[in-house]
């Protein structure tokens, strides 16, 4: 069904940290190690405070509440340093190259307007293949007055691409760039960095859970032309592990038999994609290969304190099979996570869930991955 046109917009101007790069997490890993000098720990609870700011602001939250023995410009030089080296390591957020492929393939004038120097933004994006190149303008922190909040970022890139503010589509992680964009009269669509924080976005035009969900035909953009009978393939990715036992509510209060895998050891995983339902293959080290369909995510019916991984294999089971081996190799994304107004509409759902990944995997493109290495699981006991 076609959706509705919001606005028609004439360009994009894209945020960077937390929006097209997983920068968030690498830079948490290098706080760990800077702090530990100073005998502190980085736990991650001032994340909410330091998204989206500029380095300087970052630098006086984090000196003033873990009582560093340090001036902000200290904690910069030496901090910033740090992460440069890892810059390479830094991986695109999923639908980031998806996105600036397509806006770029059709011609969308794009900018690119972050918080960060300028020389920081270039150094990032030089490790991402192609991304220079689909920038015609990049605007940094230190070239304007004020950085976010203040719309002074947004205003300018738009001003270089030759663009009216009104018809200029922001995309943003942060509460403040979002502000920012609201403050320079543009349409702003919020791709939240921080789990759970929806309710924190009410001035953006459009909430989404992650690019994947983004549907540029919406703000009158050329539309993707990727998605597959109700599913959008992606390069395969794998998990495995032992089958756990999950929160008892699979079968017990849906009906349905998921096969919980514990997140030990897939913190990277669960940090790289976002929440949603997805789909592929399941192996199982005594039974063989089946199709499944799978959740990541909180669960918002059910508000999980944690990030869980539960696959649900389509086939009738006679029995259970805790703690036999288990591996998954996930071809593709259906929709993103949602909360549902009741028990009901949440089981109906899932089973639309089950039809689509059933369907799908029969399709050449996906059903070739059944033969995937990965799946065929030999017994390690006696060995």
């Amino acid at each position: 069904m076609a959706q509705p046109l919001k606005k028609l917009m004439s360009c994009v101007i894209l945020d960077l940290d937390g929006t097209l790069l997983n920068t968030d997490g690498m830079f948490s890993e290098v706080l760990k190690t800077f702090l530990v000098k100073y005998g502190k720990e980085w736990d991650g609870r001032e994340k909410h405070k330091i998204v989206g700011k500029t380095p300087l602001e970052e630098a006086a939250i984090i000196v003033e509440d873990y009582g560093l023995p340090c001036a902000k410009h200290e904690f910069v030089n030496e901090v910033y340093s740090m992460f440069s080296d890892h810059l390479c390591k830094v991986k695109a957020l999923p639908g980031a190259n998806r996105l600036i492929k397509h806006l770029s393939c059709h011609g969308v004038p794009m900018a690119l307007a972050s918080n960060s120097h300028r020389a920081t933004i270039e150094s990032k994006i030089s490790y991402q293949h192609g991304w220079k190149e689909s920038f015609s303008v990049i605007v940094g922190s230190d070239e304007v007055r004020t950085g976010k909040p203040s719309p002074d970022i947004f205003l300018e890139a738009a001003k270089r691409l030759n663009m009216e503010p009104s018809s200029s589509l922001v995309i943003e992680d942060s509460v403040i760039g979002v502000m920012a964009g609201k403050a320079a009269g543009m349409e702003v669509v919020a791709v939240p960095s921080l789990p759970k924080q929806t309710h924190r976005y009410t001035s953006a035009d459009e909430v989404i859970n992650s690019l994947l969900d983004l549907q540029p035909e919406k703000w009158g953009l050329p539309p993707f032309q990727d998605w597959i009978e109700g599913t959008l393939p992606s390069e395969p990715w794998y998990v495995g592990g032992p089958v756990v036992k999950g929160l008892g509510r699979g079968s017990k209060v849906l009906g349905i038999p998921t096969a919980n895998l514990s997140t030990e050891g897939y913190s990277d995983v669960l940090s790289e994609h976002p929440s949603g339902v997805y789909f592929g293959w399941a192996g199982l080290s005594t039974r063989g290969v089946y199709k499944m369909v799978m959740s990541i995510g909180w669960n918002p019916y059910f508000d999980n304190a944690e990030k869980t991984i539960e696959p649900w294999l389509l086939h009738e089971f006679d029995e259970d099979f805790y703690d036999e081996e288990l591996h998954l190799v996930i071809v593709g994304y259906i929709r993103p996570e949602a909360n549902f107004p009741s028990l009901e509409t949440l089981i109906t759902k899932i089973h639309e869930d089950r039809k689509v990944a059933e369907r799908a995997l029969d399709l050449p493109l996906y059903s070739k991955y059944r033969d995937d290495p990965y799946l065929k699981i030999t017994s390690s006991k006696g060995q």
